[in-house]
Parts: C-alpha cells; structure tokens; sequence
C-alpha cells in the first residue's frame, strides 16, 4: 500500500502521535479528528460550540489544502459533539462547508479528548484521480 502522511505546519502537531491526514493509493485522505486548537495547540472556545466548531472546519481546511484538497472533495464527514441540540443550532456553520453534498455522520458523545471540547471532526477526502 502506498501511503503518505499530510501534516499541516503548526508547533502543536510535531508533539502528537499521529499524523493529520493520510493519503492511500487510490489518492483517498483520511483525516484525524480534527479539533479547535490553535497552531500553538491551544484549545479554543471554551465554552462556545459555535467557535469550536468554526475553528475546526478552519483547521480541517488547513489539512485539506496542505493535501491538495479542498471542501469539494470530501466524500465523508463524521462529526462529534458532546451537545448535539447546540451543535445542530448553529448548523449554518457546518452547512457551509457541505458543497458537494458528502455523506455525513454526526454523533453526539458523553466526552472528547480533552474535557473542555465540544467539537471534533474528521473526513474522507478523494484527492482526484
């Protein structure tokens, strides 16, 4: 398998385990779950959905473009959300970010990562042929 990780250029990300995104043969990228830190790492919005969730699709694009990509790509979404009724009433936040229509999931989750999220999310991005 061909197999190429797509990093985005932030302090933070040098200190974790994995990587951002992996591109595959068949030019597929697979994000990780993308969260609202800034490039130092630090989480944003605490407290406010509505920020965390802006933060993080500006992060997944960040991701996108260092892969080549760009929201029209992503063929799959998976989104987290520790309040899935605050999450859903900013929906125009995301619903923005779904100009071709991915196939999406959203799941709402008693925890994340780090107690102060709200908001992760993570794709699957076909990066043309």
């Amino acid at each position: 398998m061909t197999r190429q990780t797509v990093d985005v250029d932030k302090p933070w990300h040098r200190s974790i385990p994995f990587a951002q995104g992996v591109k595959v043969r068949g030019n597929m990228l697979f994000t990780a779950g993308i969260t609202a830190r800034d490039p130092e790492g630090n989480l944003l919005g605490t407290g406010d959905i509505r920020r965390q969730m802006e933060v993080c699709f500006e992060n997944l694009g960040d991701v996108l473009k260092a892969a080549g990509a760009s929201f029209e790509d992503i063929v799959k979404i998976v989104m987290y959300t520790t309040d899935i009724d605050a999450f859903n009433d900013h929906a125009e936040v995301w619903r923005q970010y779904f100009v071709a229509r991915p196939a999406s999931t959203l799941v709402e989750v008693s925890r994340l990562a780090v107690p102060e999220m709200s908001v992760e999310i993570e794709a699957v991005v076909h990066l043309g042929d």
